[in-house]
């Protein structure tokens, strides 16, 4: 496995890690950083849990209370070590060269670990402080606090056998977000369940994407948020619930999870025009843009003998089944002249 590859599964591990090597990462990260180790390492079984444990929520709720933990110390632990490789290889390097061994590292998985980052954040706030603006802010605060873990693992990638970011390493492969301070560090646990679409994003129709040992849990259909209620509609669904929905990103999640096609044929759609390329098909959604979709044929039989058909969902303002077929090439209908539909 290269490093690239090792790093990418770091990023995506799931259940219980080695405690014993993540707690050792912790305290060489102090040590590196040139603090003192801390007196207390405390488990927590997500990162929701952790914000609780260290907002003083836990302590109200009859639960466990923390000693005093001191200052924060994130800035010497990470931010600080990782700013200083990052220099050290950009004078290195130089700018294009930095650029390249980013590109070749861990830019790619940066982009799928970043909107995960941020959906964990919101949905702890949202857990935490629904409606309080005052708490909300405490909650923001205690998150800038953390070290992601497992989920800084491109930027470990870039930066792989740096010496100084051993302590980061080692805790990233073993643990999820753990926040330093100057006599407790608090660490999560990593997720139990995680589910991700081709494209990387969360996505999961009968349950969480992503889950944690203590419940905590987020709900997502091809990278977009929903509730967990939401979702367990999904299998009785009708039509009529379809376009009864108000919300309009819901309502498109709905719309694919019960099939475009299916949708067509069951609202009564009508077709608006038809061509040696297919049929167009249109039909209205209250409060959205219509739906709009070529049917086609593939001109080549399947081994049974069959033709398949397709079903091609165009832009709205498409007018003729040639339109959005040449659409889906990124063609314009006068530049579209198949040799073959296929």
């Amino acid at each position: 496995m290269t490093e690239q590859a090792s790093w990418r599964a770091v990023a995506a591990a799931t259940g219980a890690g080695d405690r014993a090597r993540a707690e050792a990462g912790v305290r060489l990260a102090h040590r590196r950083a040139g603090l003192r180790e801390p007196e207390r390492i405390v488990w927590t079984r997500s990162p929701l849990e952790a914000v609780r444990l260290l907002s003083g929520a836990s302590a109200k709720d009859g639960g466990e209370a923390l000693p005093a933990t001191g200052a924060g110390v994130r800035d010497a632990v990470r931010n600080r070590p990782v700013a200083a490789e990052r220099a050290r290889l950009h004078t290195r390097l130089g700018p294009t060269g930095w650029s390249d061994h980013w590109r070749a590292t861990g830019a790619d998985l940066w982009e799928t670990t970043r909107p995960l980052i941020d959906r964990v954040r919101t949905g702890i706030v949202e857990a935490l402080a629904p409606a309080d603006r005052e708490e909300e802010t405490g909650i923001r605060l205690l998150l800038l606090d953390a070290v992601l873990g497992q989920h800084d693992a491109a930027w470990l990638s870039a930066f792989d056998a740096a010496p100084g970011l051993d302590g980061l390493a080692e805790v990233a492969r073993t643990a999820g977000w753990w926040w330093p301070y100057e006599n407790v560090a608090v660490v999560a646990e990593r997720p139990v369940e995680l589910h991700r679409d081709e494209a990387g994003r969360l996505d999961r129709g009968d349950g969480p994407a992503l889950a944690y040992a203590d419940g905590f849990a987020l709900h997502a259909w091809r990278g977009l948020p929903v509730p967990g209620a939401f979702l367990d509609r999904l299998g009785a669904l009708t039509a009529a619930e379809i376009r009864e929905e108000e919300n309009a990103e819901l309502r498109r999640v709905m719309l694919e999870f019960y099939g475009y096609d299916r949708y067509l044929e069951e609202s009564g759609a009508k077709p608006v025009h038809r061509d040696e390329t297919g049929v167009l098909w249109r039909t209205a959604l209250p409060g959205d843009e219509d739906v709009v979709m070529v049917e086609v044929v593939n001109s080549t039989p399947e081994p049974d003998g069959t033709s398949r058909t397709y079903w091609l969902r165009v832009p709205p303002t498409t007018t003729t089944a040639r339109e959005g077929v040449a659409w889906t090439f990124g063609l314009n209908a006068e530049a579209y002249e198949p040799l073959r539909q296929t």
